[in-house]
């Protein structure tokens, strides 16, 4: 017997990316999806939805695809999303989002599919970490695009003999970021609605009834939130555990790094993760222990090119994602199998 093994395409991809990066994560699905030979269905996020109109002009004034091969549809995920995901057309989902993305998984059936649902992205500081290096990533990384990024920092585990030195440092930072709409190129901006800002002042309030030591001032103007940094942050408030994806910063003082290795891997989600250290071996031990999808040593959390694989553990999604590993997804094997007469091999 001859085996011919082949990759041959699943059909029909849906793909849904998120509204803060509506075109980089739209790309990053359809590209593999064609590539791969398949159709492709793109359901821009609600509040994203002018950017993957955009995009679809891009495409269509291309003229690059024969027409019906790339298609765009807007629909509000709570009016008509599940008709979308469960209707048989589909053979490949690929989404990235929130918690929404748990339940569309047990609605759509056999099919493959790829999910990214957030993070609670913890930052390990040791104590020998080069501080200044730690709290310019931490600043960046809790804070850019106002901290709604899945892969944000959401956390700060310290080793308590240095934890008054990296908050001064981290501290100074963050009065320096400047406050305002985005035609002012600010660097916090109004989060993404007011649901969203209302959850975010819901943990920051139960931080404050539970004494947390707020470093600074909580302050609100509809969507607009001021970067609010939290100290002494315990396990029994819900900020050390929830996403709150906008610019609020909790930082918990742990004994030892075994400490913070084990709060991380309590978190029901587990995208991404970092460790500060000088020490290689140190740094790499803690990635091995830490059961996040990605461990990044001496740099905040980030998704990187598109090439690296990327992909969260527990209720942070389902595969990975990267151009090969999408590839990988978005294809079946198929074999073709020759019966010959006699043995193909030499005796």
């Amino acid at each position: 017997k001859l085996c011919l093994s082949s990759r041959v395409p699943l059909g029909n991809v849906l793909c849904i990316p998120p509204f803060n990066y509506p075109v980089n994560l739209a790309v990053s699905k359809i590209a593999p999806a064609l590539i791969s030979g398949n159709a492709v269905l793109v359901k821009p996020p609600t509040q994203g939805a002018v950017s993957g109109l955009h995009l679809a002009q891009c495409f269509d004034k291309a003229g690059v695809f024969p027409k019906g091969l790339v298609n765009f549809v807007t629909v509000r995920a709570s009016e008509n999303g599940d008709y979308l995901a469960e209707h048989p057309s589909n053979n490949c989902l690929s989404f990235t989002g929130g918690d929404v993305g748990l339940s569309l998984a047990k609605k759509v059936g056999m099919i493959p599919i790829q999910m990214e649902l957030g993070g609670k992205d913890a930052c390990i500081v040791c104590s020998d970490a080069d501080l200044d290096l730690a709290a310019k990533h931490i600043i960046k990384g809790g804070f850019s695009y106002s901290g709604q990024r899945c892969t944000a920092v959401k956390v700060v585990l310290v080793e308590g003999e240095v934890a008054d030195q990296l908050i001064e440092k981290v501290l100074g930072g963050v009065n320096k970021l400047t406050v305002g709409m985005p035609d002012d190129n600010c660097n916090i901006t109004p989060v993404i609605s007011e649901t969203s800002a209302n959850f975010i002042e819901k943990l920051v309030m139960d931080a404050k009834e539970k004494g947390a030591k707020f470093l600074t001032e909580y302050r609100r103007e509809g969507n607009l939130i001021w970067p609010c940094l939290l100290d002494h942050v315990r396990p029994d408030m819900d900020i050390a555990w929830e996403e709150p994806f906008g610019p609020v910063l909790p930082i918990m003082r742990v004994s030892n790094t075994d400490q913070a290795v084990e709060h991380a891997n309590k978190n029901r989600v587990a995208l991404q993760s970092c460790v500060f250290t000088k020490d290689i071996e140190k740094a790499i031990k803690i990635s091995d222990s830490v059961q996040s999808g990605t461990v990044q040593i001496n740099g905040a959390p980030a998704r990187g090119p598109d090439h690296f694989p990327f992909q969260g553990f527990r209720d942070s999604g389902i595969g990975s994602q990267g151009i090969a590993n999408s590839i990988g997804m978005m294809t079946k094997t198929k074999t073709t199998v020759i019966n010959l007469n006699s043995p193909s091999f030499t005796v």
